[in-house]
């Protein structure tokens, strides 16, 4: 490696990471605890062997804790990695290895084999460990063309980029890449999401899974991708093109698209754990760069304290990691456009390095306060493995988050759990005894998501189905508070498909007539399944993919070793698909569902009933005495022009006759849905109610407006 046309100058140690200037690149990375820096230049990224290997050595290139240096001669395109010098003593929790060719925390782009077959993990020598890419970054964001979609009308629509358009069915030109997402935005637009939050994209080990399919012998893998790596690169998998650089311009292409549909891109951001693991894990990047600055250590052992469940936790308020922090979500904001973030296990982001948690952790408030990303939204997964759960009291009080407790709840009150009904109306009307003074919008209300069952398996399976991820079942969650509808798993019997339809829309309803946020899992709109599976991390193959033949799709889609869907199975997800989108339609055509503010139960105005009243079936006060999951709701008008609306719902099954109040003169009450026939949705006045009485055929929820007789169509 002599003779290198590569040369070292001295630099600037501000910013971190790389920067391309006419004749190379400046380089800056931090490290507390290394006693020497390695640079290895590769001549393309695909190269599994260095060209040449620069060192950085502490009287020219170090700053304080910051090695820099300006390599002449590099340029954008070319691959690079490093190797760290310094003690090797994990008593001390210092982990140096030079041996270990070490991914760059600033790395925009990364290129690799990812190769993890010997053992559970890469050795991370030479030549299985991935590469860095020097990437010409600057791109001029056009911030006017972010939709800044208000909370209030936020529809969120979570997917994985992958699954979304991998299976067949989907017919696209480019499946499973963010191209193929960017083909896939007019059926998004259609449904009337706002708001497409995406599973990880930022370069993770796929192949760290060492378990296989016990029944078909297939090699697992890590499919969601919450197990970062580089966490400023995108996924390689996620591109159509192979070149890294134009790999960029495809995400940068895909969020364009979606705010030219009028959407918004959230991402899932991972800064609880990574990739490397506990003590026996491996070296790729952090542990190798400076092991007691990034992770929380135990004081007396400096073994990993283990808060995220996946061995290791970041040291999220240490004041580097902190700044690391907020440099990857600007880079995200600025580069990319990006509209918000959803942080995954987000407690963690308030535990300081010895793993307390704490009042008012220092990270969060810097997100907070921001001069970029607090115009941003800010979703929290407020609990994580360690026992934390914030659910109402996350410390991040202009964040939003994950309500778990509203998706428990609804779900049990149409299994029928007894005495469910006041909690049920606690969620419907915004979570309040969570989120007083801080309002509705701060629950983002969810029925579904990745995590757990799908909306269809919630209502056709009673215990989980892992055996495929070779853990003996043990994986994933016990208690998923689902019924199978009377049997485990598929069947052709008309009437427990009947009620297995009749449960998702009433699931599906209660989401989003329930103020505060709605979020719905790509897929359950048209009743995909993973067959039980409510763990399914390591599937990519069908189990995970969508199969679009549910929604209409008729490209030719059989994969062997997996069914295809039959007759009944596509006829209830056209059915069911066409009845989501009249319940949007019918979100966004009524305000008052979605409004900002809890319900008060008074008149909104002189002479008008009070804006929420609850009844019982006889039209009376609610009996909140009883344990029957059954309750009525009126809603008063917002405006003169507005009507009333009437919310009926029982998990009983039987019949419930419902006395509704005398509608205002000259209006007439009409039904809008009910989850209990074969008709879609409507906006408008259609089917007239008579008498003020409405049949309700439990399990059922159905939802009624008065309107202007005149405005009754023939």
């Amino acid at each position: 490696m002599n003779n290198t046309p590569y040369r070292l100058r001295k630099t600037s140690p501000l910013p971190l990471g790389t920067r391309t200037l006419d004749n190379g690149v400046s380089f800056s990375i931090f490290s507390r605890h290394a006693t020497r820096v390695h640079i290895l230049v590769y001549r393309t990224p695909e190269d599994t062997e260095p060209e040449h290997e620069l060192v950085m050595d502490p009287k020219n290139h170090r700053y304080g804790d910051i090695w820099c240096a300006f390599v002449e001669g590099l340029r954008p395109g070319q691959g690079y990695a490093l190797r760290m010098e310094g003690p090797w003593d994990p008593s001390r929790g210092l982990r140096f290895d030079p041996s270990k060719i070490l991914v760059d925390p600033y790395a925009r782009a990364v290129a690799g084999p990812y190769t993890m077959e010997s053992g559970p993990y890469a050795d991370s020598s030479l030549p299985n460990a991935p590469r860095n890419v020097v990437v010409d970054c600057g791109c001029s964001p056009v911030w006017t063309t972010r939709p800044r979609v208000p909370w209030e009308e936020t529809i969120i629509y979570e997917l994985h980029v992958r699954g979304f358009t991998k299976h067949p069915s989907s017919g696209i030109r480019h499946p499973g890449t963010f191209r193929g997402l960017a083909e896939k935005l007019n059926y998004i637009k259609e449904l009337g999401a706002t708001s497409i939050e995406l599973l990880p994209i930022a370069s993770y080990p796929r192949d760290e899974n060492i378990n296989r399919n016990p029944l078909t012998g297939e090699r697992l893998v890590n499919y969601w991708g919450y197990s970062p790596l580089a966490p400023m690169a995108p996924m390689p998998l996620y591109a159509a093109a192979p070149d890294p650089m134009a790999q960029l311009r495809e995400l940068r292409d895909m969020v364009d698209a979606v705010h030219e549909a009028g959407m918004e891109v959230i991402l899932d951001v991972v800064f609880n754990h990574t990739c490397e693991g506990g003590d026996s894990g491996p070296i790729m990047s952090f542990k190798g760069i400076d092991n007691p600055v990034y992770y929380i250590l135990d004081s007396e052992t400096a073994s990993y304290a283990n808060f995220s469940g996946c061995g290791n936790t970041f040291n999220c308020n240490h004041p580097v990691v902190r700044d690391y922090i907020l440099d990857v979500l600007r880079y995200w904001a600025v580069e990319f456009d990006v509209d918000g973030f959803r942080f995954d296990l987000a407690s963690i982001l308030g535990r300081d390095s010895d793993g307390n948690l704490v009042k008012d952790p220092p990270v969060i408030e810097r997100i907070s306060s921001d001069p970029i990303l607090r115009h941003l939204k800010l979703i929290a997964e407020a609990w994580d493995a360690a026992g934390a759960y914030q659910v109402g009291s996350f410390p991040g009080h202009e964040w939003s988050e994950w309500n778990g407790r509203y998706r428990d709840d609804v779900r049990r009150f149409w299994r029928g759990d007894p005495g469910m009904s006041s909690t049920m109306v606690t969620g419907l009307t915004g979570s309040e005894d969570l989120y007083t003074g801080r309002g509705p919008l701060k629950s983002i209300n969810m029925v579904t998501c990745h995590d757990g069952f799908t909306l269809r398996d919630l209502v056709s399976y009673s215990h989980k189905h892992n055996e495929m991820n070779g853990e003996d079942n043990r994986d994933g969650s016990d208690e998923n508070f689902s019924w199978n509808c009377g049997i485990e798993g598929d069947t052709t019997q008309p009437k427990i498909r009947e009620l297995r339809l009749r449960y998702m829309k009433s699931l599906m309803a209660t989401l989003l007539i329930s103020r505060g946020v709605p979020m719905i899992l790509a897929g359950d709109e048209f009743g995909n399944t993973q067959y039980g599976n409510n763990n399914a991390y390591c599937h990519d193959n069908p189990v995970t993919w969508l199969d679009w033949r549910l929604a209409g799709s008729t490209h030719e889609a059989t994969v062997s070793g997996y069914p295809d869907p039959s007759e009944d199975d596509i006829s209830e997800g056209l059915a069911m698909l066409s009845f989501v989108k009249g319940l949007i339609a019918i979100r966004k055509r009524f305000p008052r569902l979605h409004r900002g503010d809890f319900y008060r139960g008074i008149p909104m105005g002189p002479g008008q009933l009070p804006d929420i009243t609850w009844i019982s079936t006889d039209g009376r006060s609610m009996d909140w005495t009883s344990s029957e999951n059954t309750l009525g709701a009126i809603l008063g008008p917002e405006t003169d022009e507005d009507g009333l609306l009437a919310v009926l719902m029982t998990a009983v099954h039987d019949h419930r006759r419902f006395i509704l109040p005398s509608p205002p003169r000259g209006h007439g009450w009409h039904l809008l849905l009910d989850t209990s026939l074969n008709t879609p949705p409507v906006t408008s006045a259609v089917t007239p109610v008579q008498n003020s009485e409405y049949m309700l055929r439990g399990p059922a929820l159905a939802l009624l407006a008065t309107f202007p007789e005149k405005d009754v169509l023939s």
